[in-house]
């Protein structure tokens, strides 16, 4: 590979846009393509939790920390980027589990632990009803996702980044096992690497060059309310949705799209009868998630050229996965804690 490798990232979301950062801070040359706008699709509507909670195997519970710690250093790199390290407050399991998860977490050197309903009360004092237990997790917080994306990509330009939006790539270009670029709407954009980075797109887009990637990509629904006075101090993760506040007063939720829950008087039911709460908007989603849930992110196997990157914990891992891949691309040093979620695992 050359000097400057010519770097074709495919898929401007947050994944994208943080390997691009990172892939021209190490002196490649790169191209982002997207078929619509920064920002891609489960980017834009993502909740945007950055942590490492609940549901993790160690390796991926070690990585998300880290995806964690590399926020931060994202932020002194970046000081337009601001995350919002307010914490969080979870009883969305039952209480057997959530001791379990606090015992195991905190084993492991988590901040996280078990609290009851006055201190619950205490944490989110304009709760209706306060959770009998629950999990507080003080150093977990939230980004605006499509701000983060859009700042991220507006620094790889500064460093020389080419973005092209409104192209589809239809196709993964190969010619004697290797990989030249990728084939859009119209001609061939070549490439000495394509790294696929399209979320619930990767693997139509992966498979036209063969291999099969084990991705789904199941609904989810995100809604907001038009601005509020401040009702929550941190994150909330209640049986029926996950709720945070945004800077400007909306309260942002997820919930799975099969839970047939009225999003909007559920977080109404949250808060105390007073509140008057009016919906912004209601959107669904389409979120990338490998079937183990665990990162798919490493070279193909038997493609010189190709390289994916693919997670379901997209915000909380953007900035590692960003930093981690520029350096296995250009350095050729790949981090340990990436070595259980390659392409090849069982």
């Amino acid at each position: 590979m050359a000097d400057q490798p010519n770097i074709l990232v495919v898929g401007a979301g947050i994944i994208g846009a943080s390997i691009a950062w990172h892939l021209a801070g190490r002196g490649a040359r790169v191209t982002v393509i997207d078929a619509g706008e920064p920002g891609g699709v489960a980017t834009r509507n993502s909740w945007a939790w950055i942590n490492a909670s609940w549901g993790n195997p160690e390796p991926y519970f070690r990585l998300r920390v880290h995806g964690m710690e590399e926020w931060r250093r994202l932020e002194r790199a970046l000081p337009t980027v601001r995350v919002a390290w307010t914490g969080s407050l979870n009883w969305e399991l039952p209480a057997d589990r959530l001791e379990a998860f606090v015992a195991q977490h905190a084993a492991w050197g988590y901040d996280v632990r078990c609290v009851d309903r006055a201190q619950a009360a205490r944490i989110e004092p304009n709760l209706a009803d306060p959770p009998g237990l629950a999990v507080h997790a003080p150093r977990e917080g939230a980004v605006e996702p499509l701000d983060v994306t859009r700042q991220l990509l507006s620094a790889a330009r500064e460093r020389g980044v080419t973005l092209v939006a409104g192209r589809i790539a239809r196709s993964i270009d190969v010619h004697a096992g290797r990989i030249t670029g990728v084939g859009p709407d119209a001609g061939h954009l070549a490439a000495d690497m394509v790294v696929v980075a399209a979320g619930a797109g990767a693997a139509e887009l992966v498979a036209t060059a063969g291999p099969v990637l084990p991705v789904s990509a199941p609904p989810a629904v995100l809604a907001a309310t038009k601005p509020l006075p401040r009702l929550l101090n941190g994150l909330i993760m209640t049986p029926d949705l996950q709720l945070r506040q945004t800077a400007d007063g909306r309260l942002v939720a997820a919930a799975s799209a099969d839970a047939a829950v009225d999003v909007l008087a559920t977080m109404r039911a949250l808060f105390r009868p007073n509140v008057t709460m009016d919906l912004d908007f209601q959107v669904a989603g389409r979120r990338p998630i490998p079937n183990d849930r665990l990162p798919l992110v490493g070279r193909a196997v038997g493609l010189d050229g190709l390289y994916v990157a693919v997670t379901h914990s997209g915000v909380t891992l953007a900035p590692a996965v960003g930093s981690m891949v520029a350096e296995e691309i250009v350095a050729g040093r790949r981090h340990p804690l990436l070595e259980p979620f390659g392409l090849a695992r069982p």
